[in-house]
């Protein structure tokens, strides 16, 4: 089903199909109450109230929202800036739909990111209010959102007793329980330069998957590809990783680091994750050069 501007698959282990339907409807429910929370489309979020009120006024937020922006801004300051939802904010200079023809001057892309910085998006605990301290700041829940949906809507089905299943959110996933038959789940993870060779299937317990990749939209000029995942620190697209996937307890964590580490590139990206204890990564150079972080162990097809 399409939600958030994405495709998601829900998938329940339960003994009573209508009960596995009713289940599913319900974590459906949850995730458009959290797209009408984050979504900076909707005009009557609380993300675009925050959004329309840079450089005027503080906000008062829910706790849920003001809780995400803060674990955001931790991200943020983990990562070095390599993960800022204040990205939103960069005017749209550079274009992956066959439209340009040059690369954008420097003169444009400094003034692109002159409204974003994570430092800039001030959040008080007592009034539980977020303030965009620049007039023209935006933020945004693209590099995060979809693991965080995914995260609640298995919260929800776990509350409700459900004992195994898997939401899939466009290839970022969280699992629980296991299969039907026992079994546990096993993740395939495709080669980004191939999409009918995968790499090995790894099993997944209790875990998230999250993968950033730019074999979908990027440009080439000069004969070197730019990716659509731009560094919030310097207006240019990444050059040199193919795709980066996180392992980790929640969706979230995975969703936002797997963009951050694309961005920060190999060296470190992988000291990144190597430092941060129940987290995981798989990374693919420009030349489809494997790295994985010290806890992988590759598996063979099943």
């Amino acid at each position: 089903m399409e939600l958030m501007g994405t495709r998601f698959d829900i998938t329940v282990v339960s003994s009573n199909e209508d009960l596995g339907y009713i289940n599913i409807e319900e974590a459906t429910a949850e995730i458009v109450r959290i797209e009408e929370m984050i979504s900076a489309w909707n005009p009557d979020s609380e993300t675009s109230l925050i959004n329309k009120n840079a450089g005027i006024k503080p906000v008062k937020v829910s706790q849920e929202l003001y809780m995400l922006i803060e674990r955001a801004k931790q991200i943020s300051e983990i990562t070095d800036g390599a993960f800022d939802i204040s990205f939103a904010s960069m005017d749209v200079i550079w274009k992956f739909d066959g439209s340009m023809a040059k690369i954008p001057s420097p003169e444009e892309i400094s003034a692109s990111i002159k409204n974003v910085g994570y430092e800039k998006i001030v959040l008080n605990p007592i009034d539980r209010t977020v303030y965009l301290s620049q007039k023209d700041m935006k933020i945004s829940f693209g590099a995060i959102g979809k693991g965080y949906a995914a995260d609640k809507a298995k919260e929800l089905l776990v509350s409700k007793q459900v004992l195994g299943g898997i939401i899939n959110a466009a290839g970022d996933l969280t699992t629980w329980g296991t299969k039907a038959t026992g079994e546990k789940w096993l993740i395939g993870i495709a080669n980004p330069l191939s999409e009918e060779k995968i790499f090995p299937w790894l099993p997944v317990v209790e875990s998230s998957v999250a993968t950033s990749g730019n074999s979908e939209k990027f440009v080439i000029f000069d004969g070197v590809k730019y990716s659509h995942i731009l560094d919030p620190r310097t207006g240019y697209p990444t050059t040199g990783i193919n795709s980066v996937t996180i392992f980790a307890k929640s969706a979230e964590l995975c969703d936002a680091l797997a963009t951050a580490v694309y961005i920060m590139g190999k060296e470190d990206g992988l000291a990144l994750i190597n430092q941060l204890g129940g987290t995981e990564v798989i990374l693919v150079d420009a030349n489809n050069k494997v790295y994985k972080s010290s806890g992988i162990l590759l598996n063979e097809e099943p």
